[in-house]
């Protein structure tokens, strides 16, 4: 005897999408993280403070340099962009550690994992459009404040194009890597105030302690601090010969030195946001 055979029928009213239906991919996040920084009011602020002191300190001493008319011989007015480039670069933490920390604060990165469950796509994402965005808007306000500069102090050496690319390429790409490594703390730490204070200490605390080692024994730890500190880095970058020592980096080695740290950072959060809860 033969078992009868049952035949399915697709359903008559069967719904379909009108909405073609595909893979998310690395697109999707990128466009998803740049509507997210450019729609949130942290953003806005962050960067218009740190274009702020970027023009107005930059300028300021460059004017200060000017009214003195104290010879500067070969060395160029674009050294002046460190004065507006320290305090800047706590806007740029800020703004880093917000991009992501605040998310674990509001809980919206539930949403976000949500739609894209891809952690390490979420992280990348982040990080290119953080980068891009403060890439772009530091080189280009590092250009424009050198010009004032160079316009300002008459007594300064003409820069060469070397000092020109690291004043603006180099600052831009600088404070980014240092923005990168604020957003990976906050991954780390997934809280704001923490990891923003955890930040400005890196920033200033080598410094602070250096200036009160008075020791003999700590000699040796007090110049590697003075030289290392991220303060230092900044100066260094506009230098083509190490300002601190003969040992010293200078030119292009702080960048350098600040991206390995940024990876290093990255890394750890790529690891620690596989394998924690949300």
């Amino acid at each position: 005897m033969t078992a009868p055979t049952h035949h399915h029928a697709p359903a008559p009213h069967a719904y379909v999408s009108p909405i073609p239906v595909r893979r998310a991919h690395l697109g999707d996040a990128l466009a998803s993280e740049w509507t997210k920084i450019r729609s949130v009011r942290s953003t806005m602020w962050t960067l218009g403070v740190m274009i702020l002191l970027m023009f107005g300190i930059g300028l300021g001493v460059a004017a200060i340099a000017s009214a003195s008319e104290a010879p500067m011989g070969e060395e160029s007015a674009l050294g002046f962009g460190f004065f507006g480039m320290l305090p800047a670069s706590i806007c740029v933490i800020t703004l880093g550690v917000l991009t992501i920390a605040s998310e674990y604060g509001t809980g919206m990165i539930r949403t976000t994992l949500t739609a894209c469950p891809s952690r390490a796509r979420v992280l990348t994402a982040k990080a290119i459009v953080f980068f891009l965005l403060v890439f772009t808007v530091t080189t280009v306000v590092g250009a424009i404040v050198g010009a004032g500069q160079v316009a300002l102090v008459d007594t300064a050496g003409t820069p060469t194009g070397a000092e020109w690319l690291r004043a603006t390429v180099g600052a831009g790409a600088y404070l980014a890597m240092l923005g990168l490594l604020s957003m990976a703390l906050g991954a780390l730490i997934r809280h704001s105030a923490g990891a923003i204070t955890v930040m400005i200490g890196l920033l200033l605390l080598p410094l602070v302690a250096a200036l009160f080692m008075f020791s003999e024994a700590l000699k040796s730890v007090q110049e590697w601090l003075f030289t290392y500190a991220i303060p230092s880095q900044m100066i260094a970058l506009y230098a083509a010969q190490p300002p601190f020592g003969e040992d010293g980096p200078a030119g292009w080695e702080p960048l350098l030195i600040m991206t390995g740290a940024a990876g290093i950072a990255l890394a750890g959060a790529y690891a620690l946001m596989n394998s924690r809860d949300v």
